[in-house]
C-alpha cells in the first residue's frame, strides 16, 4: 500500500470539495481549482475527509495512487494558503522591472525578455534583484518560475544569472595561469 496514497486528506473549514464524473473541484477563499483524476482511482469524500483507493496492485495503479492523493492535497493547500517561489538575480547590472502584470529582465541581452504570468499567478518585484511569484496552483507557480529562470540560468564560473532563493550553484575554478612557460 502506498504510504502517501493511503493517508486521508482533511478538508479545512472554508473549503468546498465536490466530486463528479472523475473531476475533483476544490473551492476556497482565494481560488477554484479542478483536477480530472485517472478513471481507475476511486476518490471518496466521507466525514470531511477525502480518501483515494486503487482497484488492485498493478504497477500503474500503485504509481497513480500516491500521485492522485498528492495532487488533490496540493489543490487544497493551494486554495487555503497558496504557493510562492522567490527568484534571486545575481550579476553586475542584472535586474528585474515590473511592467504591468509581467516582469522584464535585464540580464545581459540586447533584447530584454518579458514574462507575463498566466491566469491565477501574480508576479511582483519587491527589489530589483528579487522576483516573487505567488498563486494557488502549485504546478503553474513552479512552471512560471522555471520559465523565468531559463531566461538566464546561473553560470558556474561567476554565478551570474537567475536562480531560486535557496539554490546553490556549484562553482568551477577558472583557468589557472602559470607565468613560467
Amino acid at each position: 500500500m502506498s504510504r502517501i496514497g493511503k493517508q486521508p486528506i482533511a478538508i479545512p473549514a472554508g473549503v468546498k470539495v465536490s466530486l463528479e464524473n472523475g473531476v475533483v473541484k476544490v473551492e476556497g477563499k482565494s481560488a477554484k481549482l479542478q483536477f480530472k483524476h485517472h478513471p481507475d482511482m476511486v476518490v471518496k469524500n466521507e466525514d470531511g475527509k477525502i480518501t483515494v483507493t486503487r482497484p488492485n496492485d498493478d504497477r500503474t495503479n500503485r504509481a497513480l495512487h500516491g500521485l492522485t492523493r498528492a495532487l488533490i492535497n496540493n489543490m487544497i493547500v493551494g486554495v487555503t494558503t497558496g504557493y510562492s517561489k522567490r527568484l534571486k538575480i545575481e550579476g553586475v547590472g542584472y535586474q528585474a522591472v515590473a511592467k504591468g502584470k509581467g516582469v522584464e529582465l535585464m540580464v545581459g541581452f540586447a533584447n530584454k525578455p518579458m514574462f507575463v504570468p498566466p491566469e491565477g499567478i501574480t508576479c511582483t518585484v519587491p527589489d530589483p534583484t528579487t522576483i516573487l511569484i505567488t498563486g494557488s496552483d502549485k504546478q503553474a507557480v513552479g512552471q512560471f518560475a522555471a520559465e523565468i529562470r531559463a531566461a538566464k540560468k546561473p553560470e558556474p564560473y561567476k554565478g551570474k544569472g537567475v536562480r531560486y532563493e535557496n539554490e546553490t550553484v556549484r562553482r568551477k575554478e577558472g583557468k589557472s595561469f602559470s607565468a613560467g612557460k
